[in-house]
């Protein structure tokens, strides 16, 4: 079976989000079913900096373009290649585009021409299938960046009956549903679509043209990264106002939610070493030699064993920080040490850094991404808390469970499906929830754990059930690959 992803990032080459994380390992773990998967991605000024550094081998295909027609322009792509772990990735090269300090946008606002470079790669990616006689048998496609290949395959002129595609199916993955790719309604002319789409039942979405409700209602099926997420999006509360089209799928036996997984080649205390000392389950002395060490590094002198929670996020208030803000008095004062890495909102990024000097004996908050002080917290932290207003899978909490940082959640989506509350469940828990969004809820869950962990030989047992906990992609991927061969038929 032959398998295109096409995506607008992918670790280790281009990354601002978890998508990344997916890309970079989902199309591995197929491959390891005996699919041939390969994976159209721009050639941005960050991967190849990335491919550089990596010490990738990259082969430039000579006498390979691809044309795009965009608005009546047509703007050349060239192609690279390079391989990953028997992945071949196809690089789409356009400087115009790509050659940018930024993937989707510059600190004051996303680029204005972000429909064409987007649109430029997913129809790119046919041109690549094309010209490298790569026929698939699915194209793979995530959020909105990428949905002109199922709304082209379906309803654009040349490739609605181009034989190349004609036995292809679709499948188009929800990642986030809040970004969803609005744009005039010009962009209809401007992509060669016919006009008769634009109305309620094609892109149309209150006056505009929306990509991701293309992709969704031209696809042959639509995922999204948990379970839980996929009820919850067919809701008004979580929809984004795109909830009866999903409803209207759903219905058909086209929407399914597979949860993400983690890489535990990347992610395990045992292997890791960007971490101080190595642990396991087994021993956990080496858990303990990264909280002091973390400590140490944050400058807290106390010399009681307090609980240290980290958080690890994109500061935005999908993820709750505004409750982490209005209520971090009340946390510090449960008498628990607390540390936030992260990057976004830049009022979130200044309130935090002011806090510091109020509460630098008890949090500190490092602004920006790094991916050794990330393990860091992972690794030495006894709690991770994650209290996001919807999150559609989350990886922080897998990471955490896999090093033991027992997680505090908001029960949504991907977080619900992973973390099993201790205080209910006994037994089963591996980490602690609340349901509603405030801060009084959010206390409590943070009581609740600490209540636990000031039992050591319970928390120990927590500790240890957290860490056996399996949330590989080998079973993602063998759920994926069933779909796949249900809409080939096979």
């Amino acid at each position: 079976m032959n398998v295109l992803f096409v995506a607008s990032e992918m670790e280790p080459f281009a990354k601002t989000g978890g998508l990344a994380d997916v890309i970079g390992v989902l199309p591995k773990r197929l491959s390891d079913l005996g699919l041939d998967v390969r994976v159209v991605m721009p050639l941005y000024k960050e991967a190849e900096r990335n491919l550089r550094r990596l010490g990738f081998k990259v082969q430039t295909i000579r006498n390979k373009e691809v044309m795009v027609p965009i608005d009546w322009i047509s703007y050349k792509g060239k192609i690279k290649e390079t391989k990953i772990d028997g992945i071949t990735i196809y690089f789409l090269i356009n400087e115009e585009f790509y050659d940018r300090d930024f993937i989707y946008g510059s600190p004051s606002g996303d680029f204005s021409d972000n429909d064409v470079r987007f649109g430029f790669l997913s129809l790119g990616a046919l041109e690549i299938a094309k010209a490298m006689d790569f026929q698939p048998d699915i194209i793979h496609c995530n959020d909105w960046q990428t949905a002109l290949v199922p709304i082209s395959l379906k309803w654009k002129k040349h490739y609605n009956d181009e034989p190349f595609f004609k036995n292809t199916k679709v499948v188009y993955t929800i990642h986030n549903i809040a970004y969803q790719g609005l744009y005039q309604k010009e962009l209809i002319n401007k992509f060669g679509l016919p006009s008769y789409i634009f109305n309620m039942d094609g892109l149309e979405f209150y006056g505009k043209a929306n990509l991701m409700k293309g992709g969704i209602i031209s696809s042959d099926l639509v995922t999204t990264v948990s379970p839980r997420y996929a009820e919850e999006i067919k809701t008004p509360d979580y929809g984004y106002w795109l909830d009866g089209v999903l409803r209207s799928i759903s219905n058909q036996g086209k929407l399914a939610g597979i949860m993400n997984g983690l890489d535990y080649d990347v992610w395990d205390p045992e292997k890791d070493n960007a971490i101080c000392m190595k642990y396991s389950a087994e021993n956990l002395d080496g858990k303990i030699m990264n909280k002091m060490k973390l400590r140490k590094h944050l400058g807290f002198k106390s010399k009681e064993n307090k609980p240290l929670i980290g958080i690890v996020s994109r500061l935005a208030d999908q993820k709750g920080i505004d409750l982490i803000v209005n209520f971090l008095d009340q946390i510090l004062k449960l008498d628990v040490e607390l540390v936030v890495l992260g990057t976004g909102d830049k009022n979130y990024e200044n309130i935090l850094t002011e806090d510091m000097n109020q509460y630098g004996d008890s949090f500190s908050a490092i602004i920006g991404y790094n991916d050794k002080k990330a393990r860091a917290i992972y690794a030495g932290c006894d709690m991770f808390l994650m209290p996001s207003r919807f999150e559609p899978c989350g990886l922080g909490q897998l990471m955490a469970l896999k090093y033991g940082t027992i997680p505090i959640v908001r029960g949504t989506g991907g977080l619900l499906d992973s973390i099993i509350d201790y205080n209910r469940n006994p037994e089963r828990g591996n980490g602690f929830v609340f349901h509603e969004f405030n801060g009084e809820e959010m206390l409590k869950a943070i009581e609740n754990a600490i209540s636990v962990y000031n039992n050591p030989i319970d928390w120990t047992q927590l500790v240890r059930k957290a860490m056996a906990e399996n949330f590989s992609w080998r079973k993602a991927s063998e759920i994926y690959h069933n779909h796949y061969n249900r809409l080939l038929g096979h």
